[in-house]
């Protein structure tokens, strides 16, 4: 059973209500799966303006925000978005779009969304959602470990000339010259300029930040909204913090994001939040086939996989395009390209750090090998604390790439 808030009665105006408070109330439904059937999921399906207006309405109600008037007209009403509370709701709606939060679209009979007039009304999330989504998403998995994020990779090496923040050295050969004046002089106002020899000379060291390229493959395979619990919604969570992260913390680092399921395709950042289940099987060696092109492009200091799955490898793509499926079992054909795959990324420098969401043995069995080979690692988790992991790891784990 889904956990229940419980909401001291709100005071308020609904109208009082600004639109950063009302994301925050509804962004588990912006980034789950609304009105997708779990047993016959649509990747393509878009959130309409109806479910929109449901996903306010639930939020107010479970926060207890509705006035009781309101209420009581709505459950003796035929349709809610003639009353009173409907009226309230559309303007709420109306707010997010004039605040820059959603675009509202129309689904066109032939399937391509428009300004225009035209069909079923939808909504798209724009840059500044994606932002407030990601940045809420990391201070609430950050938060919960009792500290902020960091700031850039660190190192445990020194490069004069990087950063001004490391300990005084006397210079050395080789050395840029970042002079610490103070010091520098200290040591030769005693003897006089003209006697002033190499040795005197102090620099300031400065830590070497590296930069990173990191590829997040986020499997959407059908398991991952199966067996009453949707894996699929923490991992998109993880993934926009993720994205928040690095762009505010590290901005020298990349992130792409690459979906697989039957095969594998990247996402922007900008679409991920909306991205749905489906299709059905798991190609992981299409999505680390993928990742690799990805970071090839990358000219960074290093360069990793972040591989978050439920399930084991299922599906492969043939030479001639078509998809090899066989859900039963770990097939030692697709095995087989998989850690071919896996074996590529070793030579090419890639680390694969895999975050499991399940623990049958032939998983595990499966994930220890892509860590060993990859000198990576695994990690099994659960859908309330991947973030955690996700987000420390890639905080702490830059030194050992370097070294």
């Amino acid at each position: 059973m889904a956990r229940i808030t419980r909401y001291s009665k709100f005071e308020g105006e609904l109208d009082q209500l600004d639109s950063s408070e009302l994301m925050q109330m509804i962004q588990e439904a912006l980034l789950g799966q609304g009105m997708n059937d779990p047993y016959d999921p649509d990747p393509n399906a878009r959130p309409s303006m109806d479910d929109l207006f449901d996903a306010i309405l639930e939020a107010l109600a479970e926060r207890n925000m509705i006035p009781e008037e309101q209420l009581m007209e709505a459950m003796q009403s035929a349709d809610i978005h003639d009353t009173a509370l409907g009226q309230q709701i559309k303007n709420l709606m109306d707010k997010l779009q004039q605040d820059g939060f959603i675009r509202k679209e129309f689904e066109d009979q032939d399937g391509q969304g428009g300004a225009g007039q035209g069909g079923e009304a939808t909504f798209q999330l724009t840059d500044k959602s994606i932002d407030f989504l990601g940045y809420k998403s990391l201070r609430d998995l950050m938060g919960g470990l009792g500290r902020s994020s960091a700031g850039a990779h660190d190192t445990r090496e020194y490069a004069s000339g990087v950063e001004m923040s490391g300990e005084l050295k006397n210079y050395e050969f080789g050395d840029t010259l970042n002079l610490d004046t103070t010091a520098t002089l200290g040591n030769v106002l005693s003897k006089g300029m003209e006697n002033m020899e190499e040795s005197d000379l102090v620099i300031r060291q400065a830590e070497y930040n590296s930069s990173a390229a990191t590829v997040v493959l986020l499997d959407c395979s059908h398991s991952m909204i199966l067996y009453g619990e949707d894996r699929f919604t923490p991992a998109k969570q993880v993934a926009l913090a993720l994205a928040h992260l690095i762009r505010t913390q590290y901005p020298s680092d990349t992130v792409k994001f690459v979906l697989f399921h039957d095969s594998a395709e990247e996402v922007p950042v900008s679409k991920l939040a909306q991205a749905q289940i489906g299709p059905y099987h798991t190609n992981t060696a299409g999505g680390l086939r993928l990742a690799q092109q990805l970071l090839k492009r990358e000219n960074k200091d290093m360069k990793q996989i972040v591989m978050i799955t439920d399930g084991k490898p299922s599906a492969l793509t043939l030479p001639d395009g078509r998809i090899y499926k066989n859900a039963y079992g770990l097939d030692p054909y697709v095995l087989g390209a998989t850690l071919r795959e896996v074996a590529n990324c070793r030579r090419s420098g890639i680390q694969v750090n895999t975050f499991m969401l399940a623990r049958d043995p032939e998983l595990v069995g499966f994930v220890k090998r892509v860590s060993e080979m990859t000198r990576g690692k695994a990690y099994f988790t659960t859908p309330q604390n991947i973030g955690q992991y996700v987000l420390m790891d890639f905080v702490t784990n830059k030194t050992k790439l370097v070294n």
